[in-house]
């Protein structure tokens, strides 16, 4: 028994000292942890802070001025415009400059003072539904607040300030209009990569990358190959996915399909970008499923897909600049929600186009460089 023991333990120390003297494997077990460690404690966060919110006050009256005042003192709120007309308050919504406009009546304080219930309404921007209720609850708690110091100084025996809540693009706010049009940015990321993540590795392992290259297929030949059929199968999911939204969750498509095409196939080059340098670099298809999992889980949650980019620190904010999956789920979430277009979404197709330019181009050059 105590041989046994040994022989065992003997077995535990050798394999041990293998993963601990080989660089390639102490990288495996430190980066990997340590960057979703990063990742998951700073972009993960459901908190709320500095919510963006406009002001439409027509009221020149103490109380609304006592209310406004609860807004812009608490740490949850940030005031970024005063409005004097409605017509302002549609353009800061869609450009989701304010996640939240309070619009104060001409007659907020007179009907106060008059003992009768005065209306503030609430406008929020229902795309995020998760975030837009959290906010509401916070604008619940201030004007409960509000009413408490002033039922108990005015004596009254109602609620004084009464909250009317508008969610536009999901008035609902059901969490499935939110999380259905992300999971289809999220399953094409994982079906391309996980195509084009193994496709050279998988030559590599099995001995025939060699035999490819003596081939007449030039290198750019080659590259072209592997990206197709993750091309294909990515936009079969993503097309698929969209008709399963549509037609079995009832998630209204309110915008444009040629937008959203545009932005699926710029999606796709940019994910097989990814894809194809990952494979490029792993010489065994395990590295390459390490690769597509070391960047696919970030890029997950730096996307904005469950937690707020503007709830992450700034430096996180302009890493998530470079992660493809941000884009497209503001197009996708555009289109089905907001009923965008085109021209509407054009700040999101360029820097899509660009991250697929780059990293096509990107792997390409590794792929030639491997292959020497």
């Amino acid at each position: 028994m105590l041989d046994t023991v040994m022989r065992i333990v003997a077995l535990v120390r050798k394999e041990l000292l293998a993963l601990l003297r080989d660089r390639a494997s102490r990288a495996v077990l430190i980066g990997p942890p340590l960057i979703q460690l990063m990742v998951f404690g700073y972009a993960a966060s459901f908190d709320l802070n500095h919510v963006p919110y406009a002001v439409y006050n027509e009221d020149r009256g103490a109380a609304s001025r006592q209310l406004l005042a609860r807004f812009d003192g608490s740490a949850t709120f940030a005031r970024v415009a005063t409005l004097s007309a409605d017509a302002q308050i549609a353009p800061l919504v869609e450009q989701r400059r304010a996640l939240l406009v309070l619009h104060f009546g001409p007659d907020f304080t007179r009907d106060l003072l008059r003992g009768r219930p005065a209306t503030l309404q609430a406008i929020v921007d229902g795309r995020d539904s998760n975030t837009a209720s959290l906010a509401l609850n916070d604008v619940g708690a201030i004007v409960l607040d509000f009413n408490r110091e002033w039922t108990a100084a005015h004596r009254w025996r109602g609620a004084p300030a009464q909250l009317v809540v508008r969610a536009w693009y999901n008035p609902n706010l059901q969490s499935r209009w939110f999380i259905v049009p992300g999971i289809v940015a999220l399953l094409m990321l994982v079906i391309t990569l996980l195509v084009t993540g193994l496709s050279v590795a998988r030559e590599r392992e099995l001995g025939t990358f060699d035999q490819l290259l003596v081939t007449p297929l030039r290198p750019v030949e080659i590259l072209l190959g592997k990206a197709i059929p993750g091309f294909l199968i990515g936009g079969a999911e993503g097309v698929f996915t969209v008709a399963m939204a549509v037609a079995w969750f009832h998630v209204p498509l309110l915008g444009s399909l040629v937008a959203l095409g545009l932005g699926m196939v710029l999606f796709l080059l940019a994910a097989i970008g990814i894809g194809l340098m990952i494979s490029s670099l792993a010489v065994t298809q395990q590295q390459g499923l390490l690769g597509v999992f070391l960047f696919m889980v970030p890029a997950v949650i730096l996307s904005g897909f469950a937690s707020p980019i503007a709830n992450m620190p700034r430096i996180v904010q302009w890493l998530t600049l470079l992660n493809p999956m941000r884009y497209f789920l503001v197009i996708v979430r555009g289109v089905f929600l907001q009923g965008a277009d085109t021209l509407q979404l054009l700040p999101q197709f360029w820097p899509l186009a660009l991250l697929g330019v780059a990293g096509m181009v990107a792997a390409a050059w590794l792929f030639r460089h491997r292959a020497a």
